[in-house]
């Protein structure tokens, strides 16, 4: 052991000098290493390769890690060893920086504490120190080449500048129980890295790593444990020679993991100098690539988690049907997010109802339904009850335990959404998190279906009140209708027709169609219809009663027309009807003859609410007995199949087979053969009405 006030260096013709300033990122141990091993070349120094590299690494690493500032690296070969000096420009007090190393166990122990990179330089170098200069300070280590008896050869000098103290080895480190490590060995320790294209390289790098370490210190046997946070508890992940027995004195070390990880590196090796420091650096090195794991796979099930997430939407999107949207549920949670899933919606007065459940097992299912019918302060329906007023998630006891989360969509609570917990583990704060962001996609998904439920019941309402509840009953005269909304059946639609009778003592029979749907198409049917009733009830003739109905709408304007088809029919010669057509840009109907075919009649007119003057001429028909004059609207003939239309040929062909039939059936078998046409809804309203002489 020696100690120098001041190192120096001395100059030679033999010496090889090379000084580089680098910064302080990552890539400087790799420039640094290049550095020393281009020296080394030039001065036939290779037998010094793997110590120099090691120790090179150790300090550049060191150095960037605590002093964060630029780098100068100087390395001086000669022909018997090789100097490297690590020098910094952060500024600190004396003791702060005192780093050498006194061959004795307290100090190693300190050593240790403040960094094992020291340790090594203390057992690899000839000599090692440090130096202060008033910019900052370095470090420098010392290889001599060693002789036939492993003995170094007579050393060169230490390098120049400032003062510090240095630290003599002569015989390979402090006597133990366990040689020292190898730099062949730390550095294939330091270099051993998991096999990137294995689908789980983990257990074979922690074996290896193990392997290495166990050889290094001597020891019988050790392990390497690991909790991932799944459930499964501590598992082990590498092992090497027997089992760690309890009674001797074992080395562990903590991994340096995140939650939910946890996990312990064991070793059954005696006490040694550096047994302690090289575990734990093997166990940080694992926790490295085991933090890296944690990572990756909470990323990909992050990743699983919004796929999931989007399949649900996706799924509870698709129904604006209340019951299924609620049944649904259950189906999406069991079993990947619980063991079992309850949906309970809450009435005006707050009471919850369940309105579906599920279990993994379907066996205990019943179950399941007693556990949540049970009443008492303790039971889950309290919980429950306590999860939908305070709106907060509350956990549940008792044989079916598992948590409530609260049914919230738009600020209005619905109920609760209650999962059980998993059959081997509790839920983790992502699953809770994804089961939360369920509920409030399925708490909306339930508004939207209540919405729309009570949109499909106004409309509903609204159609029906737009459309006589029964036709009358006529002696000699038949009256049929069918009616078939659009496919949306949330929207009112714009088709109408009515029978009502004349002053006269004749029927009028009417078709018609507001363009457009909802409820401004609505509004403008119910004008129309009301207006005909009030004129036709006055008596007005039935030209009069377009023209003025023609100047109301566009008096009112907004853009709506209305096509119509006006039809009196009263008694005529012998068992005849005489009917009177007058068509307003509605399109002719079909005249089905008893036995001579079908074909259309009526001449074309002016649509309402369009000009200010309309044309609308009259014409006579006749029907015979058991004759039928069919009306419809535009939504059987321009009823799609792809691009294929339905059409009036096809229709006037499709009614001429039911020549001789009674209204009934004729009105039936068209609604069934339009709407059979296309698999695809309706996209328009469909009204057919059949008026037919029953005169025998």
């Amino acid at each position: 052991m020696s100690a120098e006030a001041g190192p120096t260096t001395s100059g030679g013709p033999d010496e090889r000098i090379r000084r580089v300033r680098l910064p302080a990122d990552r890539r400087t141990p790799a420039a640094a290493r290049a550095l020393v091993r281009s020296v080394l070349a030039a001065a036939s120094l290779d037998d010094l390769l793997n110590e120099a590299l090691l120790l090179t690494t150790e300090l550049t690493t060191n150095a960037v890690e605590h002093a964060r500032t630029e780098l100068d690296i100087e390395v001086v070969a000669d022909d018997i060893g090789l100097t490297v000096t690590v020098s910094d420009f952060a500024v600190g007090s004396v003791d702060e920086l005192t780093v050498g190393v006194r061959n004795d166990s307290s100090e190693i122990n300190e050593v240790s504490e403040r960094g094992r990179g020291l340790l090594l330089v203390d057992h690899f170098a000839s000599r090692w120190g440090t130096t202060y200069l008033p910019t900052g300070k370095g470090v420098w280590f010392r290889l001599d080449r060693r002789d036939a008896a492993g003995q170094p050869v007579a050393g060169g000098p230490p390098p120049a500048g400032g003062w510090g103290h240095a630290t003599a080895r002569s015989g390979g480190g402090p006597a133990t129980e366990h040689p020292g490590p190898s730099a062949g060995a730390m550095s294939e320790l330091m270099q051993t890295a998991p096999d990137q294209y294995a689908e789980d390289p983990l257990p074979e790098f922690a074996t290896e790593l193990l392997t290495r370490l166990a050889e290094m210190v001597g020891a019988a046997g050790g392990v390497v444990r690991l909790d991932r946070g799944d459930g499964q508890g501590m598992q082990m992940l590498a092992r090497y020679g027997r089992a760690p027995r309890a009674g001797n004195e074992l080395l562990q070390v903590p991994l340096a993991v995140h939650r939910p990880y946890a996990g312990e590196l064991e070793l059954d090796a005696a006490p040694s100098t550096y047994a302690r420091p090289l575990a734990v650096l093997t166990a940080e090195r694992l926790s490295l690539h085991l933090e890296n794991d944690r990572l990756r796979r909470a990323n990909v099930r992050r990743q699983a988690w919004l796929t999931f997430l989007a399949e649900a939407s996706e799924l509870l999107a698709q129904s604006l049907d209340v019951e299924l949207t609620m049944a649904l549920i259950p189906q999406l949670v069991v079993p990947r997010l619980g063991q079992w899933c309850a949906v309970h919606t809450a009435d005006e007065w707050g009471q919850l109802r369940l309105a579906a459940a599920t279990h993994a097992d379907e066996s205990v299912l019943p179950q399941l339904h007693k556990v949540l019918r049970e009443a008492g302060t303790d039971s889950v329906q309290a919980r429950l009850r306590e999860a939908s007023r305070t709106g907060s998630q509350v956990p549940l006891g008792g044989p079916m335990e598992g948590f409530a989360v609260p049914l919230v969509a738009r600020g209005q609570r619905l109920g609760t959404l209650a999962v059980g917990r998993h059959q081997r583990h509790r839920h983790d704060p992502d699953e809770v998190a994804v089961l939360e962001d369920v509920a409030r996609r399925a708490a909306l998904a339930i508004e939207n279906a209540r919405i729309h439920a009570e949109r499909r019941r106004v409309a509903q309402t609204l159609q029906q009140s737009l459309l006589p509840p029964v036709l009358p009953v006529v002696e000699g005269i038949g009256f049929a209708a069918e009616y078939v909304p659009t496919g949306d059946d949330a929207e009112v639609g714009g088709d109408f027709y009515d029978v009502l009778p004349l002053p006269d003592g004749r029927w009028l029979v009417v078709v018609g169609d507001v363009s457009g749907k909802g409820v401004e198409a609505a509004a403008v049917t119910g004008l129309v219809r009301d207006v005909i009733r009030v004129l036709v009830g006055d008596g007005k003739p039935l030209p009069e009663v377009l023209g003025r109905l023609n100047e109301t709408l566009v008096e009112r304007g907004g853009g709506r027309y209305c096509t119509l088809a006006l039809a009196a029919v009263g008694p005529g010669s012998g068992d005849r009807l005489d009917v009177a057509l007058h068509l307003a840009g509605h399109d002719r109907p079909v005249l089905l003859r008893a036995g001579d075919g079908a074909a259309f009649v009526g001449a074309g007119g002016t649509a309402l609410g369009l000009l200010d003057a309309i044309s609308s001429p009259t014409a006579q028909v006749t029907l015979a007995p058991g004759d039928s004059l069919i009306f419809y609207t535009d939504g059987v003939t321009e009823r799609r199949r792809g691009r294929e239309l339905f059409g009036t040929d096809r229709l006037r062909e499709s009614a001429a087979p039911l020549a001789g039939y009674s209204a009934d059936v004729v009105a039936a078998r068209l609604r069934s053969t339009a709407i059979g046409f296309s698999v695809e809804a309706p996209r328009d309203d469909i009204a057919i009405l059949v008026l037919r002489n029953d005169r025998l």
